[in-house]
């Protein structure tokens, strides 16, 4: 560390000038950055229910929905219905609108002197009680209809549309806005869709990093003036911090990747742990400044790093390691903000060693704050509690230790409710629009979440189309499942035109080959080839069942999706399942998955690294135990309070080890100096408490006043991030004051009585 001292001494104005060029071009790049919302995306490609819904959407041509949703106390009366057929002529009408389906597209097979006749669901505008109540009895028999596009309980009707690619989601949300302006009414109209909700997801992401990104920068600001009461204090670590955020959000179009949701917390991040090694040099540098000393401005400047280099060095190691272990999460953004933080830690690591004792070398000494006669023991809020500390593990360790221990056990037993759900939905509270809209669709219009099943074979074939008839009505038996559509379903309405009840084929697949090719001919010569088009491919070699599920939550879709694989378990001609509701129900998995991979790996890797450092296997274990108790408080947390594990949640393990174990490795560090000076191990944790102590406590409130910030985020689960990293660090802040001092009075560790070298 002597020589890291003399260079950054030495070469100080070439360190500073070639910081403040890199941060300055790292942060010109961040305009290029680009907003990617579309969540699917932020998935593995390889994922095996990706590719089942892309080897769907190559026979059946996927195309995105968006829709307008009219609500009513009864939406089947003249006026509504005169609404909803403008919304529907002239969404037609809508550049890049490939299809519309509505009660006045869709169609209803019926039967009029004895020829089948093929028209739009909704043939005309009520004129009378009798003509409303003929449509209703209508819309009932239709089961394309009836449940998908217009609630059972005639409240609720949509118009939806099939749009083409290459398009903004905001290009379609303002065409539909317009409308609604345009065609007025008494109705509630809303609008929903995945590019409504992809559109909000971008819109709150850029609101997000406008204000939140601010917020957290003030916070910290304030915090470290309470801190320091120097500008200096203020300035010095705050200028790393806003290097390290141009450095990692540069970094971004840089590795052509995007902005994101997740991407809203890499600055807070930042904000609240590229300070902490500032924090410690200058808690230092005040230590070592008291009044009456007579060290030069540039021997403060180099006892910074003479003394704090090495901790300091292995707390950011071990912080990077931490951040790269979120390559185990499951989405790809979040991989990536594990990179990006890795980077900008990395730069305010360098920074800190280099940097601020260059910039500090070139300063006027500060006003000293601590006098001699206390030195660094002045009876603040938090001295107070650090001697208080102190007192108690040296005269009680034990009970400091089986206390913790039994708090600790009771709330872990918080992690047996621990609920997985990655529901999109849940991201927005439940008066935004997206999460209104999305729950309209779930309890009125069939479910907002599809699956499809998709058959292969000779469509015509009566087995192939009884098969799928006979799956599709025991899907419907499933009480998440909210609505269904499928040939069959068609094939069986013109089976009850072209009977009367009471005939064998009166609502039935036909028995003969010939007839069931009939069928099909009788229908195409009123109808029209693309009524199936989302039914059965043109060559009739491949059939599908849409399914809605009326339930968002994954773990019910993680059930139901069990239920129907059951249910087509052995059937001829299934060739495919897959869709929306089944990656996220595969995500469930992979979230827990990822979870105990990259909570292992970072426990391994710091262990390692630990065991490097201190060359001992006992150094290393008592090092990582505030970690793992902080683990088990943190699930238990999130058990009791009711918190799930989702995309974001799931981030929390490798950046609280990244994290937390930096209280540890100060604590140690100074406890083995105070060692070597031959005091005993009760004074020993004193004086390491009431001095090393000041930064480890500075260093963790900055964490969390920093991530505090992600409290007003747009979106849930990032506020419930933001309060359970500060939960998570307080046990780790609380496990390294209290549980390693007592451990290392009562236990006495040997390697603690290893010399270390002061250099």
């Amino acid at each position: 560390m002597k020589k890291l001292a003399n260079f950054a001494i030495k070469f100080r104005w070439l360190i500073i000038v070639l910081f403040l060029a890199v941060s300055f071009f790292m942060g010109s790049q961040m305009k290029n950055a680009s907003m990617n919302s579309d969540m699917m995306t932020y998935l593995p490609e390889d994922m095996p229910s990706r590719i089942n819904k892309k080897n769907i959407e190559d026979i059946f041509d996927g195309t995105e929905m968006i829709m307008l949703i009219v609500k009513s106390d009864d939406v089947i009366n003249a006026g509504t219905l005169k609404r909803v057929k403008q919304f529907s002529q002239k969404i037609g009408r809508i550049k890049g609108v490939d299809k519309v389906m509505s009660l006045f597209d869709l169609k209803y097979v019926r039967s009029e002197d004895g020829a089948m006749l093929i028209d739009p669901a909704v043939r005309m505008i009520p004129r009378n009680a009798g003509d409303i109540e003929k449509i209703k009895n209508e819309l009932r028999e239709n089961e394309i209809v009836y449940g998908n596009v217009i609630s059972k309980d005639f409240t609720t009707t949509a118009v939806i549309a099939t749009i083409e690619e290459g398009y903004k989601d905001e290009y379609f949300v303002e065409q539909l806005e317009q409308l609604i302006e345009e065609i007025p009414g008494n109705e509630e109209v809303v609008i929903g869709g995945t590019p409504f909700s992809r559109m909000h997801t971008a819109k709150n992401t850029i609101k997000d990093l406008m204000r939140l990104l601010p917020l957290g920068l003030l916070i910290m600001l304030i915090f470290l003036f309470v801190c320091f009461k120097q500008f200096r204090g203020v300035w010095l670590p705050f200028v790393v911090v806003l290097m390290s955020i141009f450095v990692a959000m540069g970094s971004i179009p840089l590795l052509g990747w995007d902005f994101t949701v997740i991407t809203i917390i890499l600055p807070i991040m930042l904000i609240a742990i590229a300070n902490d090694y500032g924090i410690h040099m200058f808690s230092k540098y005040q230590e070592d400044n008291i009044a009456g000393n007579k060290l030069t401005k540039k021997e403060l400047a180099k006892q910074m790093v003479l003394s704090l280099g090495k901790p300091i060095l292995l707390a950011g190691l071990t912080t990077i390691v931490g951040m790269l272990c979120l390559q185990g999460h499951i989405m790809i953004p979040a991989g990536q903000m594990g990179v990006l933080a890795a980077i900008g830690i990395a730069f305010a690591l360098l920074a800190s060693l280099l940097f601020i004792p260059a910039v500090s070398s070139l300063l006027p000494k500060t006003k000293p704050i601590i006098t001699k006669k206390q030195n660094g023991r002045k009876l603040s809020v938090v001295n107070k509690m650090l001697q208080s500390f102190g007192t108690s593990v040296s005269s009680k360790p034990k009970t400091v230790i089986i206390v913790s221990l039994i708090f600790t056990l009771l709330v872990s037993l918080g992690i047996f409710k621990v609920a997985v759900n990655t529901n999109p939905v849940n991201f927005y509270k439940d008066n935004h629009p997206v999460k209104y809209s999305s729950t309209v669709i779930n309890e009125k219009l069939g479910g907002f979440f599809p699956l499809s099943i998709v058959f292969k074979g000779d469509i015509k074939n009566p087995a192939v189309l009884k098969t799928i008839d006979r799956i599709e009505q025991q899907i419907k038996q499933i009480p998440e499942v909210g609505n269904t559509m499928s040939i069959a379903q068609v094939i069986r309405q013109m089976s009850r035109a072209l009977n009367d009840k009471g005939e064998k084929a009166y609502d039935k697949i036909p028995d003969g080959y010939n007839t069931a090719a009939q069928y099909f001919e009788l229908y195409m010569m009123s109808g029209e080839p693309e009524d199936f088009e989302k039914m059965v491919d043109f060559g009739y070699e491949h059939a599908m069942i849409s399914i809605r599920l009326n339930n968002s939550n994954t773990p019910v879709i993680r059930r139901v999706i069990k239920e129907i694989e059951s249910i087509i378990k052995g059937q001829p001609y299934v060739q495919y399942v897959g869709g929306q509701s089944e990656i996220f129900s595969e995500m469930d998995i992979k979230v827990v998955r990822g979870q105990f991979i990259s909570l292992g790996v970072a426990l391994i890797a710091v262990f390692v690294l630990l065991l490097i450092v201190f060359r001992s296997f006992k150094g290393a274990f008592i090092s990582i135990i505030p970690l793992i108790l902080s683990m088990l408080i943190l699930f238990g947390m999130m058990g009791i309070l009711g918190i799930e594990l989702n995309l974001t949640t799931a981030l929390l393990s490798s950046i609280m080890i990244g994290v937390g174990i930096d209280y540890t490795i100060h604590f140690v560090w100074r406890f083995k100096k105070e060692r070597n000076l031959g005091v005993t191990h009760q004074q020993a944790a004193m004086n390491t408490l009431t001095t090393t102590g000041r930064g480890i406590v500075f260093n963790a409130l900055s964490v969390m006043v920093g991530f505090s910030a992600l409290l007003f985020s747009s979106f849930v689960p990032v506020k419930f991030f933001g309060f359970l990293v500060v939960v998570s660090i307080f046990a780790c802040l609380v496990g390294a004051l209290l549980v390693v001092p007592a451990i290392c009075v009562l236990f006495k560790p040997k390697f603690l009585e290893q010399k270390i070298n002061k250099y």
